[in-house]
């Protein structure tokens, strides 16, 4: 179960940042083994050029996607890196022994890609949600909120992060946290349209 929630939690931030857990998993691996340890199958992640190259995927990434009308098109080319982060890290973290996770995952030892595909499924759903609000925030601001609400999911990205490796149990906790705000910056968004669902009946002439 604590595999579970680890790998979900990890798939859950690359979905808003596909970056942070792939470089937050090598480099505990290597840094930090009595936190995270990954299996031997998994032990590029903690590659040095790997960690390079992510870490400056995710400087453009934090800047990019603060930016209005770039981020919208940087989120169309995450569609597949997301994903495939999220596919990354839960297949990684599901055989892991971290801080919170002491023995292997034997659920998933005959069918290794299970955990892939469904880390991918979940970072995609998160990522789409990210598509969708992000939109109706700029709209209803005029590009003023998005580097507002990068940040907020870079913080977010981070934290469920932490809390997949080191308290995997309070993940589901993170994730309707998640929800609860972009359910928040939908409605609002709405509300600063300015379109009002329906015009009041104007002042009759006679």
């Amino acid at each position: 179960m604590l595999e579970l929630l680890t790998g979900s939690g990890l798939a859950a931030a690359a979905g808003m940042n596909a970056y942070i857990p792939l470089l937050a998993v090598g480099v505990a691996n290597r840094f930090l083994p009595q936190v995270l340890n990954l299996p031997e199958g998994w032990q590029w992640l903690s590659n040095e050029w790997v960690l390079g190259i992510v870490a400056v995927l995710l400087v453009v990434e934090i800047v990019a996607d603060k930016i209005p009308a770039v981020d919208t098109v940087n989120d169309v080319l995450q569609t597949i890196v997301r994903p495939t982060a999220g596919g990354l890290v839960f297949g990684s973290s599901s055989t892991a022994s971290t801080v919170a996770v002491t023995d292997p995952a034997a659920f998933f030892a005959s069918n290794q890609w299970v955990p892939i595909v469904i880390g991918a499924v979940i970072a995609l759903a998160v990522h789409g949600t990210k598509m969708a609000v992000r939109p109706i925030a700029n709209v209803a601001t005029g590009g003023t909120a998005a580097p507002v609400i990068s940040t907020f999911e870079d913080v977010g990205a981070v934290g469920m992060t932490v809390l997949a490796i080191v308290m995997p149990v309070l993940v589901i906790v993170g994730i309707l946290l998640l929800v609860g705000v972009a359910v928040a910056i939908v409605r609002r968004g709405r509300r600063g349209s300015g379109a009002p669902l329906q015009q009041p009946p104007g002042p009759t002439t006679a």
